[in-house]
């Protein structure tokens, strides 16, 4: 009797089932790029499903916390379930917990938003935002995902990080023009360029350490410059807060500067000295 040579480990290639979840997973993913909400039979239709096939899976999800159902529309939407989760299995939590409130004192400072960035596989991901307090402003939304290689925060987060991790990212490199310019940005610390998103709008963004003195994070201000008679504080005056609020909460995360330990800035900076001077004109 012959018998079948069975294969050794290294000629294993296991591939494992789970139709349920690949389902529940795909509808995720689909969702996430829908902040309006799909219908079952539109969620089926995108995915080249049935209904049925579906319709048990996104109940269960919805019951979870996972999405949420419009009753209005019967659309279902993503919850915020899933960056809680996220927040709780990674160091995201401790980070948005030591930066909210200096970065509420930030947005009354400048009367501009501010948002926190992390990096997330290949792209960059907004995991705590911070709204103006002024009758007026633009704010990304909370979850939103950014392109590390056009934006200000990705430029911040690339040009902070070590070299073997931004090669472990980008096997085949960045474009030479770009490497070029994260190379200023590691000399300046920080980015000052208009928004890869929207007309009017000046991104400026520093970088925030953790205590190992890796980059974890970079803190961003999508500037709008105000063309009032109104006193405002000018790009250049928010550029300095933000610096200091990103040293703040590097400093509260335990980091410092191995040459020269920084002082921690007071948070007087929630009551910025004013002048009238105009914002026209910036990085836009």
């Amino acid at each position: 009797m012959t018998e079948t040579a069975r294969p050794t480990p290294a000629d294993k290639s296991p591939s494992y089932a789970a139709p349920a979840l690949e389902k529940a997973i795909d509808v995720i993913e689909l969702l996430s790029s829908e902040p309006q909400g799909l219908t079952i039979s539109e969620i089926a239709q995108r995915l080249g499903r049935s209904i049925s096939e579906l319709f048990r899976i996104i109940v269960v999800l919805d019951r979870r916390g996972w999405l949420h159902k419009d009753g209005g529309s019967d659309r279902y939407r993503v919850t915020y379930r899933v960056l809680e989760i996220a927040h709780r299995a990674t160091p995201a939590q401790e980070l948005t917990h030591v930066a909210t409130p200096l970065m509420h004192s930030l947005a009354a400072a400048t009367v501009q938003s501010c948002h926190l960035v992390v990096v997330n596989g290949t792209r960059g991901l907004i995991v705590a935002r911070q709204e103006s307090p002024g009758a007026t402003g633009f704010a990304v939304r909370l979850g939103t995902e950014i392109d590390l290689r056009t934006s200000c925060s990705g430029h911040v987060l690339l040009a902070a990080m070590e070299e073997e991790r931004r090669d472990a990212l980008f096997p085949k490199g960045v474009p030479r023009l770009l490497a070029a310019r994260l190379e200023e940005v590691r000399a300046k610390g920080y980015e000052s360029i208009p928004s890869a998103r929207m007309a009017g709008v000046s991104d400026m963004s520093c970088p925030i350490f953790g205590f190992d003195g890796h980059v974890v994070a970079a803190l961003t201000i999508p500037f709008l410059a105000a063309i009032d008679d109104e006193p405002h504080v000018s790009q250049d005056e928010a550029l300095d807060m933000l610096k200091a609020t990103a040293m703040a909460i590097s400093s509260a995360l335990g980091w410092f500067d191995r040459v020269e330990a920084p002082v921690v800035p007071s948070l007087s900076i929630a009551r910025p000295v004013r002048r009238r001077r105009s914002t026209r004109g910036g990085e836009a």
